[in-house]
């Protein structure tokens, strides 16, 4: 599987991007191993994902988020928590 995903950072930062491991890539983050955007905003927390069959359905959608302001990304993650 494939997963587009949003940290949040904390300093309330939202960092987005695809994965075909999630579990690694927050454990990775938290090391501070991650993007460089996210080293020095450590602890992140996984707070938005979606599951994709594709590579390319990921990445689509990554750049979809990517494309939202913050406003519309806090709205997509309050969506699915309910």
């Amino acid at each position: 599987m494939n997963y587009t995903y949003i940290l949040t950072c904390r300093d309330g930062t939202l960092y987005t991007g695809w994965t075909n491991d999630l579990e690694k890539r927050v454990r990775i983050h938290n090391e501070g191993k991650g993007a460089k955007y996210t080293k020095s905003r450590r602890p992140v927390v996984l707070t938005y994902f979606e599951e994709f069959n594709t590579k390319q359905e990921a990445m689509h959608r990554e750049w979809e988020i990517k494309r939202m302001d913050r406003k519309q990304k806090i709205q997509l993650i309050r969506q699915n928590k309910g």
